[in-house]
């Protein structure tokens, strides 16, 4: 019941966003959504997954957004394009997708690939391998290390471009003057 809520939840913040016009209504609504698909996450007993999303997501993402919009212009030109050919590929990705998920194993079934090849080894070794308790932080900082070293250096490469990006521009505003 909670995920049925949550999905519709999401569904609606997802329609909301399509049919908003104003910039800061987008950006507010796609913290949201991100916030919501967080909340889904932790019920799904993802919540490693669920605090990234809330911090990236929902917090980070929306705050430089936000910082973006000061470099918009006050004013939008309104374009009036055919936007069906972009629906229809929605609509198709969407459906093989939702086609592709009648493969995946059922939540929870301890009969799964990845409950049967990789998952017990982890559960049975991480401690007398590693030395740490707590399994999660056992296999992203052990098992793991480089792909977690290597997504927070796509992070940190993304922040750096953003910062780049939005840099100090009061020397051009006096420039300018």
């Amino acid at each position: 019941i909670i995920n049925a809520f949550l999905v519709t939840l999401m569904l609606t913040i997802a329609v909301f966003i399509i049919n908003t016009r104003k910039v800061i209504s987008t950006i507010l609504l796609t913290g949201t959504y991100s916030l919501v698909a967080a909340l889904m996450f932790v019920s799904l007993d993802a919540v490693d997954v669920a605090f990234t999303e809330a911090a990236v997501g929902a917090g980070l993402s929306t705050v430089l957004y936000i910082a973006a919009m000061k470099h918009l212009p006050k004013k939008e030109n309104v374009v009036n394009d055919n936007t069906f050919f972009a629906l229809i590929v929605c609509i198709i990705v969407g459906c093989l997708l939702i086609w592709a998920s009648f493969d995946l194993p059922a939540i929870g079934d301890p009969m799964s690939p990845i409950h049967q090849h990789v998952g017990p080894y982890y559960i049975s070794n991480t401690k007398t391998d590693m030395g740490i308790p707590n399994l999660v932080t056992g296999v992203l900082a052990s098992y793991r290390g480089y792909d977690t070293l290597g997504e927070t250096v796509v992070i940190f490469t993304a922040g750096l471009g953003v910062l780049l990006l939005l840099g100090d521009r009061s020397s051009e505003k006096k420039n300018d003057e």
